[in-house]
């Protein structure tokens, strides 16, 4: 029980999140609460499994880049889940890439106001 509740908070700050950047991005849309839901527990996912095997392979190009292929690295994880769950949509990378910064700038700031 005691994890739970850092999960459940976690996971709220995720939907948050998602739900904020879809008022804002225009190409990021979503069909009901529930896709919303289900997006945002996969994104979780996607960020804990996923993402460290992406930056482990991409290693060579992210410290060319000087760290800056993260943000590529995080729009793919976006353009996946929204490839996986039904409901979940965004017209292109371009709005992954801004707005995977977005919900990682906006989830960093609420988190900090909780926290």
């Amino acid at each position: 029980m005691g994890n739970l509740v850092p999960f459940l908070v976690q996971w709220g700050l995720t939907s948050l999140s998602l739900w904020v950047a879809s008022y804002l991005f225009s190409g990021l849309r979503f069909a009901d609460g529930g896709s919303l839901l289900i997006a945002a527990l996969l994104l979780g996912f996607a960020n804990a499994v996923v993402k460290p095997l992406l930056i482990l392979f991409t290693l060579p190009l992210t410290v060319l880049t000087m760290g800056l292929f993260l943000l590529v690295v995080n729009a793919l994880v976006l353009m996946l889940v929204s490839a996986v769950v039904s409901g979940f949509t965004i017209s292109g990378f371009w709005t992954a890439f801004f707005a995977s910064i977005f919900i990682s700038l906006f989830s960093l700031f609420i988190s900090g106001i909780l926290f």
